[in-house]
């Protein structure tokens, strides 16, 4: 039987739809820190809630996805006697994920959906950049310059939206590689933002123009990708700012 699958409920626990409190017999059956799933389908009530919790804690915990499903599982196997329904095993996995993402991202200098580099390793490279420029006795770096490109953003705040538009922008970004293939930083400023510390050359102008062509063939009909390039203020603070300012969408 699949793991989504509706059975009636069958052996002991809640039956019928009757809420009642979880016996200390069926507490001690229960996957460790499933307790309080445990408790909600007892008393007969949603245990969505519960199941994100418990997903953001075995997460935490170094569980892998696998083995907190089969707690969820059991949970619901000892307690009412049937499998999981959809929206519980939906809630566990979503808030695993989102804590798994979430530790990735902070030991990463990349998105681990987008494979782009994030804010703070584009913020530490413009810091390097900078401090090479005041090394050689200049106000400001000329010889580099941000390239922007600007998603349409993916309306809603679901996690379905979210990860749509983390696809988008990885599409996106492979696009961006094959015109900035060499030793440009390609990192995110927001979810719907790009941006690629370039060389200012000669054909840079030329680079975002191709960009441009092959970035409209990715995207859906009536969805414009806007592109310009940004130049480096004269000062590591300014340009602090600066990124600041294009992380708001």
């Amino acid at each position: 039987m699949g793991l989504f699958a509706t059975m009636s409920s069958r052996g002991t626990g809640t039956t019928g739809g009757k809420s009642q409190e979880l016996s200390e017999r069926l507490r001690q059956k229960l996957p460790a820190r499933f307790e309080a799933v445990g408790e909600a389908l007892a008393a007969g009530s949603e245990a969505h809630a519960a199941c994100a919790v418990v997903g953001r804690d075995l997460a935490r915990d170094g569980v892998d996805l696998s083995e907190a499903l089969h707690g969820l599982r059991s949970t619901f196997a000892v307690v009412v006697g049937r499998e999981p329904d959809f929206e519980s095993t939906r809630a566990l996995g979503i808030a695993w994920s989102d804590e798994t993402l979430g530790y990735l991202h902070q030991v990463s200098c990349e998105n681990p959906l987008t494979g782009l580099a994030t804010l703070a390793h584009l913020r530490g490279r413009l810091t390097e950049i900078q401090r090479g420029a005041e090394s050689r006795g200049h106000a400001g770096d000329i010889g580099h310059a941000l390239v922007v490109v600007d998603v349409p953003a993916m309306p809603g705040a679901d996690r379905e939206v979210r990860l749509g538009g983390a696809l988008v922008m990885a599409q996106i970004a492979s696009q961006v590689r094959l015109v900035f293939e060499g030793e440009e930083s390609i990192g995110e400023a927001s979810p719907s933002r790009l941006l690629v510390v370039a060389r200012r050359t000669d054909n840079l102008g030329a680079r975002v123009g191709l960009l441009r062509e092959l970035l409209a063939e990715l995207m859906p009909p009536g969805a414009i990708v806007r592109l310009w390039i940004e130049g480096l203020p004269a000062t590591a603070a300014a340009t602090s700012t600066l990124l600041d300012e294009l992380a708001r969408t």
